[in-house]
């Protein structure tokens, strides 16, 4: 291992360590809530099971309007609300609040697209056979647009760790504040080179399991 690796090796731990946390809440939040709310935007569409074109136009207003910030102003704008459900705008802690946002409108966006990908007949066949909503959509619409919601969320996931990069500017650390902070900022392009393979490396693992397990499920 490199001198300069084993001289940071804390510090590295603690940023990858970081960075973990704010990508495995914006997963959380993407699966608890992008996922609900991804459905209802696809259920409240004309012609579709919920059809509600307030409900649609509302949801779909609202996520257009979070996936238009750029991050960078979200995570400023959003301080005052993060202070107030966190208690504080600084840390790693602070910095899940706008991921999670982020990631709720992101993933939300593509889980709408991955079901209108759905035959419209596969909709028709469960409701001959006597479905529910609550049945169609789990037992019909997320079976078969199950590959493309996991590489939906594969997607999100290299997003949210490309958002998590620039969360030093709240203090949220992570990888990416430690490549600017130790690497660029204090010359050391070495140490910064390193950080950048860190994040190719971890992009690339997502990717392929991402893409394995999405290959795996496709049973058409």
């Amino acid at each position: 291992m490199p001198d300069i690796l084993i001289e940071y090796a804390g510090e590295i731990r603690l940023a990858i360590g970081q960075t973990f946390v704010m990508v495995g809440v914006s997963i959380l939040a993407a699966v608890l809530i992008g996922l609900p709310v991804g459905t209802l935007l696809f259920l409240s569409r004309k012609n579709q099971l919920l059809e509600n074109r307030f409900l649609f136009s509302g949801l779909n207003l609202l996520v257009n309007t979070v996936r238009s910030f750029p991050f960078l102003l979200l995570v400023v704008f959003l301080i005052p609300f993060t202070r107030l459900i966190i208690g504080t705008a600084i840390g790693t802690a602070a910095a899940t609040v706008p991921l999670a946002i982020i990631a709720i409108a992101h993933y939300s966006r593509l889980v709408e697209q991955s079901l209108l990908d759905v035959p419209k007949g596969v909709i028709e066949a469960a409701i001959s056979m006597g479905a529910s909503t609550r049945e169609v959509v789990v037992k019909f619409l997320f079976v078969e647009a199950r590959s493309g919601l996991v590489l939906g969320l594969t997607t999100s996931i290299v997003s949210f760790i490309s958002y998590s990069t620039i969360m030093g500017v709240v203090g949220g650390g992570g990888i990416g504040d430690f490549a600017v902070r130790y690497g660029y900022q204090q010359f050391q392009t070495e140490l910064m080179m390193y950080m950048i393979l860190i994040m190719v490396i971890l992009v690339q693992l997502i990717q392929f399991i991402g893409t394995t397990v999405a290959r795996l499920i496709d049973k058409r």
